[in-house]
């Protein structure tokens, strides 16, 4: 669901209290790191992460505030065309907030290794193995054309785990209707800084900080 679409439909089901609802709600903030810039280091460098959390994913929460604005006036406006040109902006820089939200906390200094307890039995349960299923979101990461994202996601339909890639910023449970549990940002920003164009060398690193315990609080509550 588009973000607009997805207040108005939380706010009200009446389109005046809805563009009311639209035009007071509290604006997108950038969410700070649990941990520091440098943290990461040496799998993922200090000034990479200085300019993919504090540049571009500002720049996504920004431009997700203007989209959203112009979809209220154009809402209140009753302009239909002006709403169906926003949907485009509104995909892209709230699919870029969501997903990078979700990959701040999908990464920490203590990670690594390998998840334990009840993920780990669903890894091994859809995928063979752990090193299976690291092949294969490995695989899908490097195959992305141009910019997007790798992805481990639950599907509450069929209560198995699968790993898909989403082109751009397009989130995952909107594209597919997966619950996101760990997304690999495999746009150029995430690490050409530091690997240059070499971007198996950067997924061979990233598996040093994956943060188990947070894919395991996601795949728990995705199962309620």
């Amino acid at each position: 669901m588009l973000v607009a679409l997805g207040v108005l439909r939380r706010c009200s089901t009446n389109v005046v209290p809805a563009v009311s609802c639209l035009l007071s709600r509290q604006k997108h903030t950038l969410p700070d790191l649990p941990y520091d810039y440098g943290a990461l280091q040496p799998h993922i460098s200090a000034e990479v992460m200085q300019l993919h959390h504090s540049k571009h994913h500002a720049t996504y929460v920004n431009n997700l505030n203007i989209a959203e604005e112009k979809y209220a006036e154009a809402l209140s406006k009753g302009d239909v065309t002006a709403q169906i040109a926003l949907q485009p902006a509104l995909k892209f820089n709230g699919g870029g907030h969501i997903n990078h939200t979700i990959f701040w906390t999908n990464l920490s200094p203590n990670g690594g290794g390998e998840p334990e307890g009840e993920l780990m039995d669903a890894i091994k349960r859809d995928f063979g193995s752990f090193e299976k299923f690291k092949e294969k979101i490995t695989a899908v990461s490097v195959g992305v054309q141009g910019s997007g994202w790798g992805w481990l996601g639950f599907s509450k339909d069929y209560n198995r785990l699968q790993v898909v890639s989403c082109s751009n910023q397009d989130p995952l449970h909107g594209t597919t209707g997966l619950i996101p549990l760990l997304g690999i940002d495999v746009w150029e920003h995430a690490y050409y800084l530091q690997y240059k164009n070499v971007r198996p060398d950067y997924l061979k690193a990233v598996w040093n900080v994956i943060n188990w315990e947070n894919v395991t609080e996601r795949y728990r509550a995705a199962r309620k």
